[in-house]
């Protein structure tokens, strides 16, 4: 986040070229995201396959030689394998943790394969039942449909093919739970921090004004609150949107539910200043501004998504504060958008009325009425079109019955997306588990395994083993800005390299053991091409420190392919409490593994080195922001190597192409302001990576960087403590 009162207006890379995996993806065609509004019907949750083996303990007859071990067979690694001795039989056991019901073997055999084998079962890893065998197998990937219940699934090799062993690349057990013991439910109450009402319900604006008062100030409290307003008008309402509050209309479209009056965010509780306007979100509204404008003051983790403003958008506080940026995705506003003190903005997918002043870096994807390109002068940089994207889940009522919509993908998008009938698909509640305050992460894997979906309602949950999101199409959902924590140094949630997963709406809060990660997507060289259907990430929040001395390695991995980010905060903590240098050590933020990953609207934030790492080929970032850690100690804290300073945003020297709009990175170095970055950007040069409007700003004299870009772009040194940015227009 900003210095309030300053500012003016690697894992080991990918063994498999991109293009020979795209080839082998390329004869599996996934299933196509939904493309005209389908309504399921409500019913009880039904089991779907889950991959169940992921990670697992497993164990063999042998093991070849070191490198090729048992773990590689189910580590989710296509290109780690595991190989037996040279000799028959051989056997190859997998642990699933409890008895379960199975329905899928999956088996992709290196050129050492098993031309006889079978797949055996057990409760009790004594006793073995066969569920399949062959004596004419013939290699590649087999797929081998069972049914039974097992603890234990074993591979029993009778015949290699060739005089080697045999060796797997993968072992995947597929099955319909995860675990002994009864069903989970789907749907429910939405707890007590879910507060829905409709046109009659009585004292709505006392309630709006109660929660508001708890929440105004609480920046890093425990409190987390949902309003849900049901189809209709409201009229004479001003909803203040404080620290960890969401506000949606349950509506399919905006226009469903209108309020005349305002959904107010401003900055008195911080004398003015919003730029620690943090964590809150207003979403599914169709607003008539008391007084033609509405004010909404935010800074980062703000989302304004889905909304329809008839008339003005004033996103400065009152008395034109500081601000440090935010974000409007799908949304239209027929007046004009006031920036104002914003020195940041990103919005996509939208319509606008018009736009006014900016500070350093305003950027536009797919916005009708967006100012055209000027930067720097004004800041303005502006694509027509967003190349893909996906809007975010949401809850709406379909009568009287809950459900959340899934937005259908989009390419070369313009403009809302709800102008005609939305399209997309509808998921009932009863097929999600709800989460509620209690619930394990034990209990929410087993909802996972059962094939549920997952609605987090409002509300802080300390996790004691990794969430594991195995199933194609699920989708991960939070309600007022949800909150989990890792309490022992697990990572918070890993994701498997399947298509369509769709994580929204929640924060992570690193524990206070250090995660080597919080939220990984897909394994170490993960290979399935996800074009069609991709994994998004949307308005999901990263935090390190602040609330209490959290400390990760690494925030976030992508390492699955074509995976969107569309917008995150991904925030070393610079202030509250658990706060120092190695107090909330985190030395990296974003690092981007996979191929064709897209980026729109990313905000990482003082990392002790790499903020952002980009490893894949064909990434893109359509705006990015960026501020060095405050608390380095000294230049040699920071030094790396020959080069001083870690590079906000990093593109590695292997990668051929890539490409970059509207990217800011801004230093405060409050402890020792003579510290110098050699640049804010490092990346090849090479024809396929480019960079469009660039900036770095020191702030207020606060340590300087040499350049903007590799060597390229001039020194802020010379700006002193004016706060004037280093531009570059275009690199190379």
């Amino acid at each position: 986040m900003p210095a309030p009162g300053i500012r003016v207006s690697a894992p080991p890379l990918r063994t498999t070229s991109a293009a020979a995996r795209r080839g082998i993806a390329g004869t599996v065609i996934g299933a196509l995201v939904g493309t005209l509004l389908v309504l399921l019907p409500a019913s009880a949750a039904q089991a779907a396959p889950v991959l169940l083996s992921q990670g697992k303990p497993v164990t063999a007859s042998s093991e070849e030689n070191y490198g090729t071990l048992a773990a590689s067979a189910v580590d989710g690694n296509s290109a780690t394998r595991w190989s037996s001795a040279h000799s028959d039989p051989q056997w190859l056991r997998v642990d699933l943790g409890a008895t379960t019901q199975v329905s899928q073997v999956v088996m992709d055999w290196e050129a050492a394969y098993g031309k006889g084998y079978r797949i055996e079962l057990s409760t009790n890893g004594t006793d073995w039942s066969t569920a399949f065998q062959t004596t004419t197998g013939d290699g590649g990937t087999d797929t081998v449909n069972i049914s039974g219940e097992a603890r234990y699934v074993r591979m029993n090799g009778t015949a290699r093919a060739t005089p080697y062993g045999y060796s797997l690349w993968e072992f995947k057990v597929y099955g319909e739970t995860g675990g002994d013991g009864p069903q989970l439910p789907g749907g429910g109450d939405l707890g007590p921090n879910v507060h829905v009402f409709d046109p009659s319900t009585p004292g709505i604006q006392t309630k709006l004004d109660q929660v508001f008062k708890e929440q105004e100030a609480a920046q890093f409290g425990a409190g987390r609150h949902q309003f849900l307003f049901k189809p209709g008008t409201y009229n004479n309402l001003n909803a203040q949107i404080g620290f960890y509050t969401s506000i949606s209309g349950l509506g399919l479209k905006p226009g469903d539910t209108t309020i005349n009056g305002d959904v107010t965010v401003d900055a008195g509780w911080f004398n003015g200043n919003a730029t620690q306007n943090f964590w809150r979100s207003a979403e599914n509204l169709a607003l008539n501004p008391v007084n033609g404008t509405n004010r909404w003051a935010v800074s980062q983790a703000a989302s304004f998504r889905r909304m329809h403003v008839k008339g003005g958008l004033n996103l400065a506080p009152n008395g034109y504060g500081w601000a440090s940026g935010g974000y409007i995705a799908d949304s239209k506003v027929d007046g004009q958008i006031g920036n104002y003190s914003q020195q940041q903005w990103y919005t996509r997918d939208s319509a606008i009325g018009g736009w006014s002043n900016g500070v350093w870096n305003q950027t536009f994807s797919g916005v009708e009425g967006a100012p055209a390109t000027g930067f720097p002068n004004p800041p303005y940089t502006t694509l027509q079109t967003t190349p893909i994207s996906r809007e975010k889940p949401f809850l709406y009522l379909d009568g009287s019955t809950y459900k959340v919509f899934v937005p259908a993908k989009r390419d070369n998008a313009r403009g809302v997306s709800w102008s005609g009938t939305p399209q997309g698909t509808s998921i009932g509640l009863d097929k999600f588990y709800v989460v509620k305050a209690g619930a394990t992460a034990a209990t929410i894997n087993q909802a996972l395994a059962q094939g549920l979906h997952l609605l987090f309602t409002p509300g802080v949950y300390h996790l004691d083993r990794t969430i594991n999101v195995n199933r194609a199409g699920t989708v991960v959902l939070g309600l007022g800005l949800a909150t989990v924590i890792p309490d022992n140094g697990v990572t918070a949630m890993k994701v498997a390299d399947v298509d369509g997963v769709r994580l929204a709406g929640f924060l992570i809060d690193a524990g206070t053991v250090n995660s080597p990660t919080l939220l990984e997507i897909g394994a170490q060289n993960s290979s399935a091409d996800h074009a069609a259907n991709p994994t998004t990430v949307q308005d999901v929040y990263v935090r390190i420190g602040g609330a209490h001395a959290g400390k990760a390695t690494t925030s976030i991995a992508v390492h699955s392919d074509d995976v969107i980010i569309d917008h995150t905060w991904v925030w070393r903590a610079d202030h509250g409490d658990g706060v120092g240098w190695e107090t909330n050590r985190a030395d990296y933020g974003v690092r981007v593994y996979g191929d064709d990953v897209l980026a729109t609207g990313l905000f990482v934030e003082h990392f002790n080195k790499y903020d952002v790492e980009w490893y894949g080929e064909r990434g893109r970032t359509i705006f990015y922001q960026n501020e060095k850690a405050y608390d380095a100690p000294n230049q040699a804290a920071i030094q790396n190597g020959d080069t001083k300073g870690f590079a906000a945003y990093r593109v590695d020297d292997s990668v051929n192409v890539h490409e970059g709009w509207g990217m800011g990175s801004y230093c405060n170095y409050n402890v020792d302001p003579s510290i110098r970055q050699d640049h804010g950007f490092k990346a090849p040069v090479k024809p396929g990576v480019k960079f469009h409007s660039l900036l770095v700003v020191s702030l207020g004299g606060m340590g300087h960087y040499n350049h903007v870009i590799n060597n390229t772009g001039a020194s802020t040194v010379p700006a002193g403590t004016t706060t004037v940015p280093s531009n570059v227009v275009s690199f190379p």
